[in-house]
């Protein structure tokens, strides 16, 4: 295999969230009195870290009534649903065949808080596949591209031996900026058209076609 290193954004990638997101940021949008958000205006945030989500889709709104929104969406988020989100199709036999390839390190980057991610992996009970991950919260949010050399100074593989895999603009311009191969995804949130732009290695229409890319 080319990598030696594979990094996969989350939400809209490896996991069939994007619904349950939308209708929680609109049910907290409606509590705290901003108004009705379209799915359009939720789908384009989702890859961000939340703060900068809500300030990228409310512009203009005052501190204590974004502070709201992100409580009230956690609270949807958590309680609102809690029976475990599915992972697209392909996902879970391709991450086991990836996690069992020698030399091969696995690691997540996300716009979700750490307390989320982690409470994803328990439910999910994928958290081992990973040699690291990194969240918005503990880092800068996407696009900044912290998160990704952390990763790499983590895991010691040099940054051509690592590509960045995600659905979303701000997964690619974070590889784009420190020059990492980045591989795009067209089943989540942003299209193959607007994924182009970031000039991805390939863009892939499942992650079955991803993953023979990638073995290939």
């Amino acid at each position: 295999m080319r990598y030696r290193l594979i990094i996969f954004d989350w939400d809209g990638t490896l996991m069939d969230s994007l619904g349950h997101i939308v209708a929680c940021m609109q049910a907290a949008s409606r509590d705290v009195g901003w108004g009705e958000l379209t799915a359009d205006q939720v789908r384009d945030i989702i890859g961000l870290g939340l703060p900068e989500a809500i300030a990228q889709m409310c512009p203009g709104i005052g501190d204590d009534q974004a502070e709201a929104l992100k409580q009230r969406y956690a609270h949807y988020f958590v309680a609102g649903d809690p029976s475990p989100m599915a992972f697209y199709p392909g996902v879970t036999q391709g991450l086991q065949q990836l996690q069992s390839t020698q030399e091969l390190r696995l690691a997540v980057a996300t716009g979700k808080s750490r307390r989320g991610l982690d409470r994803v992996f328990r439910q999910s009970g994928c958290g081992d596949w990973f040699h690291a991950s990194r969240t918005a919260d503990e880092t800068r949010s996407k696009p900044h591209p912290q998160m990704l050399e952390e990763l790499l100074e983590t895991l010691d593989v040099p940054i051509d031996e690592a590509v960045m895999i995600g659905d979303s603009v701000y997964d690619m311009e974070m590889a784009r900026a420190l020059g990492m191969d980045r591989l795009a995804v067209s089943y989540g949130v942003h299209d193959a058209d607007r994924l182009a732009a970031s000039r991805p290695v390939m863009t892939a229409d499942s992650f079955p076609e991803l993953l023979h890319w990638l073995r290939a």
